[in-house]
């Protein structure tokens, strides 16, 4: 299961987030969303688990919990919404 992990500390790092869900069973992987500029944490980051029931406690159990001063937000990851809208290109409208 995919678990997202929000409202993170600018500081967590993969190895944070695997040992923090790793209290509720195996992680699959673990991984802080980076800027690809400057490098810095983006402040959320997904989390892979493999046993349904393990990711559903992990889930309950931190969702909404301190985290250094700041109450992560923990769900299962939702699927990227698809835009109706093209890509850029360079065609003019009629």
């Amino acid at each position: 299961m995919d678990i997202y992990v929000g409202n993170l500390p600018y500081d967590v790092t993969d190895s944070d987030l695997e040992e923090i869900f790793g209290k509720f069973g195996a992680v699959e992987s673990a991984r802080v969303v980076m800027d690809r500029e400057t490098g810095r944490s983006k402040g959320f980051g997904f989390v892979e688990m493999p046993e349904r029931a393990d990711a559903q406690k992990a889930i309950d159990a931190l969702n909404g919990s301190d985290l250094r001063g700041r109450a992560m937000r923990v769900n299962e990851s939702q699927p990227k919404p698809r835009s109706d809208r093209g890509g850029g290109g360079g065609g003019r409208r009629r």
